[in-house]
C-alpha cells in the first residue's frame, strides 16, 4: 500500500466505531468511514475537542453537527500546493488527502519528462490532480460535469498561485468531451480519471462504473499522443480490486504502447500509531522512457 505520510496540515488522530477523527489544519472533524469496523479507540481523550461531526441518516445522506465555531471554508497546504476545504452536504470536504500519493507520483513523472506535457483530467472534481500537474509544469485540461466543482477547482488553482498557467476548465460529460476531442484531433500525453461508482452527466447521462469504465478507457486511448507519459485510474468503488484496473489498462493502453502497468491501494496513516486506513485503489500505465 502507498501511504500519504507527508502531510503537515492533515492527520488522522484516531479511528473507531466506523468514524475517523481528523485534523484539517486547526479544525477537528469526525466523519464516517466504512473501513473502520473495530470498536476500540486508541486515544479516547482526543475525541473531546471536536469542531464538527457528520452523522449518517438511516434514510440515506446525513448532516453535520457543529460543536464549535467553524469557518465556512479554510485553506490547507500540502508541500507547495494549497487547497480550499469546507464541510459539504455528503460528509466530504472537497479534498481527499490520500491522493497526495498520486500527486507526488504525477509531479515526479512530469518534471522528469523534460518535455512539454499535456494532461487530460477527467471527473476532475475540485482539481487536486489539476493543481499538482500544473505545478509540475504541465498544460492541463480539467473536465467535470459539475459547474460548482469546476468553480472550486479554479479557486484551488488560484490559492496555489497557478492561475496564469495554461489550464482549460470544461463543464461537460466526459464521454461527450472525449468524443469531441477525437473528432478535433486533439491529443494528450497523460490522462487521469477518478470515476464515481455511479453518476449523472450534465444532461442526465448515466454513468455506472462496471458498465462504462472499460469503454471510457478504450475511448481515451484514441486521444493519447504518440509518446504518452502515463495513464492513471483512481477509484473508490466498493468491491473492485486494484487488479481490475490493472487488467483494463493492460487490455487497452498496454496493447498499443510500450510501458509498465502497476496497481495498488492508497491509504492514510494514523498519528502515533501503526494503524493505516485504506482509502482507495489505483491502476497506472507509465512509459519507461
Amino acid at each position: 500500500m502507498d501511504i500519504a505520510k507527508d502531510w503537515k496540515d492533515y492527520e488522522i488522530l484516531d479511528m473507531a466505531n466506523g468514524e475517523k477523527l481528523e485534523r484539517w489544519k486547526n479544525v477537528i472533524l469526525v466523519r464516517p468511514d466504512p473501513q473502520i469496523i473495530w470498536k476500540e479507540k486508541s486515544f479516547p481523550e482526543k475525541w473531546r475537542n471536536i469542531n464538527g461531526t457528520y452523522h449518517r441518516s438511516k434514510e440515506g445522506g446525513g448532516s453535520w453537527e457543529y460543536k464549535k465555531s467553524l469557518p465556512q471554508s479554510w485553506k490547507v497546504q500540502y508541500k507547495d500546493l494549497t487547497f480550499n476545504v469546507k464541510p459539504m452536504g455528503f460528509k466530504h470536504t472537497g479534498l481527499f488527502p490520500e491522493q497526495a500519493v498520486n500527486w507526488d507520483w504525477m509531479i515526479s513523472k512530469i518534471k522528469n519528462a523534460k518535455r512539454p506535457i499535456k494532461v487530460l483530467n477527467l471527473f476532475a472534481y475540485t482539481g487536486g490532480a489539476t493543481v499538482a500537474c500544473s505545478y509540475a509544469g504541465a498544460e492541463v485540461c480539467h473536465v467535470d460535469s459539475s459547474k460548482g466543482m469546476v468553480t472550486w477547482a479554479k479557486e484551488n488553482v488560484q490559492a496555489s498561485g497557478l492561475e496564469k498557467n495554461p489550464i482549460r476548465f470544461i463543464v461537460d460529460d466526459v464521454f461527450k468531451f472525449v468524443n469531441r476531442e477525437i473528432r478535433r484531433g486533439n491529443t494528450y500525453d497523460a490522462i487521469i480519471m477518478d470515476p464515481p461508482s455511479y453518476g449523472r452527466g450534465t444532461n442526465g447521462e448515466v454513468w455506472k462504473f462496471e458498465d462504462n469504465l472499460p469503454e471510457l478507457v478504450e475511448l481515451c486511448s484514441k486521444v493519447l499522443s504518440k509518446n504518452p507519459l502515463f495513464f492513471l485510474i483512481n477509484s473508490y468503488t466498493t468491491g473492485i480490486s486494484s487488479k481490475v484496473l490493472e487488467n483494463i489498462l493492460k487490455l487497452t493502453i498496454g496493447k498499443n504502447y510500450k510501458g509498465k502497468v502497476v496497481s495498488g491501494e492508497i491509504g492514510l496513516p494514523m498519528t502515533n500509531s501503526k494503524l493505516v486506513l485504506p482509502c482507495g485503489i489505483y491502476g497506472r500505465w507509465e512509459s519507461l522512457t
